[in-house]
């Protein structure tokens, strides 16, 4: 079976160690995580973590089924359908030779990124959307030189009805 991205997101009690118990999760059972955000929510005794992970149907309900009975875990959904949001933010620092500035700005303002650090010789932009926009944005810029890349991960909330 093909193992496919999947968004998993789960309110947890904002108490220390919880990430640590559910990374340690996935890590224990040799599953993989893509990426892994978390932070407090609205209400302050609760945290968002959202971890994005490779993964087949059957091994995907098994990681569900475990997350959901560590104790600190309150919610968990899988986020991988279109009713959610999905977004990802990215700081590409990129070289900016004289020839190239005026091309990285065309490309940057294209994609709504923004420069938020000049120097002689490089930019650094910051981007945010889904996950294509930005591979497809770093695709463009590579020919200038990437010389440092930072990605948040994926963060996803479900949509609310109208």
């Amino acid at each position: 079976m093909k193992a496919d991205l999947h968004i998993l997101t789960m309110l947890v009690e904002n108490e220390p160690g919880v990430t640590a118990r559910v990374s340690g999760l996935f890590a224990s059972r040799g599953y993989n995580i893509e990426s892994i955000c978390g932070a407090p929510t609205a209400n302050p005794t609760m945290s968002r973590i959202t971890i994005a992970t490779k993964s087949d149907p059957e091994k995907l309900e098994q990681i569900m089924k475990q997350v959901r009975r560590l104790i600190n875990v309150i919610k968990l959904r899988d986020m991988t359908g279109e009713e959610s949001v999905k977004r990802e933010m990215a700081l590409i620092c990129v070289k900016a030779e004289a020839e190239n500035r005026p091309e990285i700005l065309r490309i940057v303002e294209t994609f709504r990124g923004r420069i938020v650090d000049t120097g002689e010789t490089h930019y650094i932009i910051e981007v945010t959307g889904g996950q294509s926009k930005i591979d497809a944005l770093l695709q463009l810029l590579e020919p200038m030189g990437i010389k440092k890349l930072a990605r948040s991960g994926i963060l996803a909330l479900y949509r609310e009805p109208l």
